[in-house]
């Protein structure tokens, strides 16, 4: 049986129904993370979020920034994004890959990749990364996040009821641990450490911080270091 990401299995209504069940301790995680990024954002910054899904993180931002790009690759999700935000002038969202991004250099103050993005894309993280750090303007931060160790617990506790639910497979608590979930029927649920973050995120053109948010997320902040044209 092949290996299904959580991106591929997961999208629109699908998708929002696992972060409607959220338990508590998720749910203040969640928040914790978009409180964090928001905290970057200002009233003339330009952000970019890879992997926007529904718009759960747009709506905050498109409070907060000048102007918002959300870009994801299901359609179901950016439908309903658009309806979510119809009422944001300042928010666009569109279809593309993270990992190739049909966008200029140095467009974005701010890129925003997080809810354990790089690892639910299935894509070439390094690409991922590349692309983030060149649409980013001079002096620019792009934010990645996964998930922290010791929240292990309650991430699985939160994929144990999304399987309950039927929004993914059973999961095989045999091949489950180490900040992997694997489920039956070929789902699989990754995560990055500091390690993986640092090698990722590396330049001589940038400072590299990672960090742990509410004892539950694990921030690479990477900001920009090259001076503008």
């Amino acid at each position: 049986m092949g290996t299904r990401s959580y991106y591929e299995g997961l999208a629109g209504l699908r998708l929002k129904r696992c972060y409607d069940l959220a338990p508590p301790r998720v749910r203040r995680a969640l928040e914790a993370e978009i409180e964090f990024v928001l905290r970057l954002a200002t009233p003339d910054s330009t952000t970019l979020e890879l992997g926007c899904g529904y718009g759960r993180v747009l709506e905050p931002l498109a409070a907060r920034a000048r102007a918002i790009l959300g870009i994801d690759t299901s359609l179901p999700s950016l439908r309903m994004a658009r309806e979510r935000l119809r009422g944001a002038g300042n928010c666009r969202v569109a279809a593309m890959d993270a990992s190739r991004l049909a966008l200029g250099a140095d467009a974005f103050d701010i890129v925003v990749c997080i809810q354990n993005g790089l690892s639910a894309f299935q894509v070439d993280q390094r690409e991922v990364v590349r692309e983030a750090l060149r649409v980013l303007r001079p002096d620019g931060t792009a934010l990645f996040s996964s998930y922290a160790e010791r929240f292990w617990p309650d991430r699985l506790e939160w994929f144990r009821i999304q399987a309950d639910h039927g929004l993914i497979g059973e999961i095989d608590e045999t091949a489950t641990g180490a900040g992997v979930i694997v489920c039956r029927d070929g789902f699989r649920a990754t995560t990055l450490g500091p390690r993986d973050f640092e090698s990722l995120a590396q330049g001589p053109d940038r400072s590299v911080d990672i960090l742990e948010v509410d004892q539950s997320s694990l921030f690479c902040v990477v900001r920009l270091e090259r001076e503008g044209c």
